[in-house]
């Protein structure tokens, strides 16, 4: 009997003392601090141009329409995917006509090498891709 007295202490004062350690006065954990990254910057060197607004933005859109109708009918990916291909017309890609393809490619809307093309001359007409 004495000897499970003694482990009901035991257990008793460890829980006491787990519980203790939780409380609620201490201190969160701190996290690591990231370092600033100049995002605008990376993208400028990547070729990748700013995000366009009002009629640069509609522009734009009416250019990826006549190339590839469907490509559009998610406005935001259509941008994201245009800055994107960018980096690849102003780095001289090999594969840019595939690579447009794929970077319009998305949900339902799948986009041919064709149109990838088609999508490319309309990017570097547009000028959009200047940065």
């Amino acid at each position: 009997m004495r000897t499970r007295t003694i482990a009901a202490a035991v257990t008793g004062a460890a829980l006491l003392l787990t519980l203790t350690a939780c409380g609620a006065d201490d201190p969160a954990p701190k996290a690591e601090a990231t370092p600033s990254v100049d995002y605008s910057a990376a993208a400028k060197a990547a070729g990748i141009p700013p995000r366009p607004t009002g009629d640069e933005r509609a522009q734009l859109l009416a250019a990826l329409a006549a190339a590839a109708p469907d490509t559009v009918q998610y406005e935001d990916k259509a941008i994201d995917a245009a800055r994107n291909q960018c980096s690849a017309i102003n780095d001289n890609s090999k594969k840019m006509d595939w690579l447009a393809s794929q970077r319009f490619t998305y949900k339902d809307v799948t986009t041919t090498e064709e149109q990838g093309k088609a999508i490319n001359a309309a990017l570097k007409k547009s000028g959009f891709c200047n940065v």
